[in-house]
């Protein structure tokens, strides 16, 4: 394997983990407020199919990511009441949202485009432009540092570089800030929070919705920025695989970066080696598509050891009068 092929695997290992990251984080964030959240792959989906939709009919993909954020945050809130103001149970809320993502974007697609369940394709602004960093072009060759910094670094999305951001970000709002402290201890402890005269209910709140911008931008890159458009299911599981992510990481920011890049770096693989010979035996393209899901299962149940959820984790919080 040359070092053309490794810095096109890595460069490609950075577009698919970006996604996983909006989308883990966006689940750490919620879930350390003790409100579970399988729903990401929902939300994720109707993001992409907000920000493809908005960003062709108005040529402004910015445009068609403010759309998308907008429709995850609601979706989110929507969460937010069956589980928080409700009570309801979490589990089923998010599996409620992911069946109605999967329906209802086809259906509005269909309705809007006549392609089947997909939008058209995206070009010009419409599609989120990449980034060069400076002196990319100057340093691209020299040895070592070029591919580093101008094969790998350089010539991504805006999103790419503010998802990697949002990882030092979100540890120091968890672990350096009184609302993150204040996050944590209503996913541990929610009476005592409550207790101190802080409400359970405007915090949990306020994670839910920053999960929902997070899926947002999840979605929106998905469709404008790694792909040109939407087209039916194509978050493809990575909101399972982000839960995923989060439980490797066991609710952490710093490892939650690390699991998605693996999880990246897996499918980036998968999708450049199609056809691998075995013993004489040529694996089928399906097969290198698994691998990624399969090995996410094999790493969680051999290596990640026990992961202990929030204690308040995925309970509807009773004020006590």
């Amino acid at each position: 394997m040359d070092i053309v092929v490794i810095v096109q695997i890595l460069d490609s290992t950075l577009r698919l983990a970006t996604p996983l990251l909006f989308a883990c984080l966006a689940g750490l964030i919620s879930e350390r407020a003790g409100v579970f959240d399988i729903g990401l792959e929902g939300k994720m989906l109707v993001a992409a199919f907000m920000a493809a939709a908005i960003s062709f009919v108005s040529g402004n993909v910015w445009i068609g990511v403010a759309g998308a954020v907008t429709a995850s945050v609601m979706l989110s809130l929507v969460h937010g009441l069956a589980a928080i103001t409700f009570r309801g149970n979490q589990l089923i809320s998010g599996v409620a949202i992911n069946f109605l993502a999967a329906g209802i974007t086809v259906v509005v697609a269909q309705n809007w485009f006549r392609q089947g369940g997909r939008t058209p394709s995206l070009s010009g602004d419409a599609r989120m432009p990449r980034l060069t960093l400076p002196f990319a072009d100057a340093l691209r060759d020299v040895p070592l540092i070029g591919p580093l910094y101008s094969g790998i670094l350089s010539g991504h999305a805006l999103l790419v570089y503010v998802a990697f951001l949002c990882v030092p970000l979100t540890w120091y709002m968890l672990f350096r800030t009184r609302f993150g402290l204040r996050l944590r201890a209503v996913g541990e402890n929610p009476a005592a929070v409550d207790t101190s005269g802080v409400s359970v209910t405007a915090l949990r709140y306020g994670a839910v919705a920053i999960c929902g911008v997070l899926c947002g931008l999840a979605g929106a890159y998905l469709s404008t920025g790694l792909s040109a458009g939407f087209v039916k299911d194509m978050t493809a599981g990575r909101g399972f695989i982000a839960l995923a992510a989060m439980i490797f990481a066991k609710w952490r920011p710093w490892p939650a970066l690390w699991a998605v890049l693996l999880f990246g770096l897996l499918e980036a693989v998968a999708n450049r080696f199609q056809n691998i010979e075995i013993l004489g035996l040529t694996l089928p393209v399906q097969a290198m598509q698994a691998l990624p899901y399969i090995l996410t299962v094999v790493i969680l149940a051999g290596f990640v050891g026990k992961a202990i959820p929030p204690r308040a984790g995925g309970q509807a919080y009773v004020k006590e009068h």
